[in-house]
């Protein structure tokens, strides 16, 4: 997701029943929430759905974002019928532990955080789906650890190449980016209600869907956001340019975005798709940013039928 000025969301939102929204309720697991501790920070995850098979492990965006807007949508829990699905909260963010003073937050510590997940998971190898920023960081994982990685899917990712993301609010959004950023200045000047005013203005853009918008804005009350994390990240991932890797990725891999996508131009994932050899491209025409919110039967049975190499070539 796209940087936003927003300090830590963990306010609920009373009025609404997430019953009554058809969503699940983010920020409190569906799955068996368990932790374990990588260099002295904790991390923490969740196992949906069934105990055996090739676990899917679904890298959340941000920076900075908890892995909660997942799960707003219950595509996950049905691709968990039929296989592990694991999330898991990235360092420093929801329920994984807060960095100590002194302690880094690199491309190359989430890197190997997600590498010690697997090894926490017990398998040999896994595979990958990385949403947003989240696509970033699964590219890097595989760059580095390939063999791990049995299928891989980047969906609705940021660039390899960080500043290469097209990010096009502006374009279309101009009077809601204009309202975002004076909640933003407020909220640099300490206005106590800000953050959460420009969290809802960010929110709202993501979507095609009016009705499904609204829901949105109504859930990102129990989204967790860490400017902290955020800013670690962004003058970190300025030095890398994954662009070369991306021609050595020889598993089975998915690059999938919706067609609206105004946090992510598609012609970002279209690139992706273009690097990586022997790569299937699929556009979500009724989706933007979160196809799997949108678009939730589309998307499961994309996803499955790639992963069960059911996928047309």
């Amino acid at each position: 997701m796209k940087r936003i000025a927003v300090s830590v969301v963990m306010t609920t939102l009373a009025a609404v029943s997430w019953t009554s929204l058809g969503l699940a309720a983010p920020g409190r697991p569906a799955g068996e929430g368990r932790t374990f501790t990588r260099g002295g920070v904790t991390l923490w995850y969740e196992v949906l759905g069934a105990s055996t098979g090739r676990p899917l492990v679904v890298v959340n965006g941000g920076p900075g974002f908890d892995h909660a807007y997942l799960r707003v949508s219950d595509a996950w829990d049905r691709i968990a019928r039929t296989r592990p699905v694991v999330m898991y909260d990235q360092r420093g963010n929801g329920r994984s532990g807060p960095l100590a003073e002194g302690t880094s937050c690199t491309l190359v510590d989430q890197v190997d955080d997600l590498e010690a997940l697997r090894a926490e998971l017990d398998q040999e190898t896994i595979d990958l789906l990385g949403h947003s920023w989240g696509g970033l960081l699964a590219m890097a994982y595989t760059a580095r650890h390939p063999d791990r990685v049995a299928h891989l899917v980047i969906a609705d990712s940021a660039a390899p190449k960080w500043t290469d993301t097209e990010f096009i609010f502006s374009y279309v959004y101009p009077e809601t980016v204009q309202r975002k950023g004076v909640y933003d200045a407020l909220d640099a000047v300490g206005d106590a209600t800000a953050h959460s005013r420009s969290l809802r203005e960010y929110m709202s853009m993501l979507c095609v869907s009016r009705a499904r918008s609204d829901e949105l804005v109504a859930a990102s009350a129990a989204f967790a956001y860490s400017r902290r994390i955020n800013e670690m990240l962004n003058a970190d991932l300025a030095q890398h340019d994954l662009g070369p890797a991306l021609a050595t990725f020889g598993m089975p891999t998915l690059v999938v975005t919706g067609r609206f996508d105004i946090n992510v131009a598609p012609s970002t994932a279209w690139r992706i798709h273009q690097a990586v050899p022997g790569s299937r491209f699929v556009v979500f025409e009724r989706s933007g940013h979160l196809p799997f919110f949108e678009e939730p039967e589309a998307w499961v049975r994309v996803v499955e039928d790639f992963l069960s190499d059911r996928a047309a070539p």
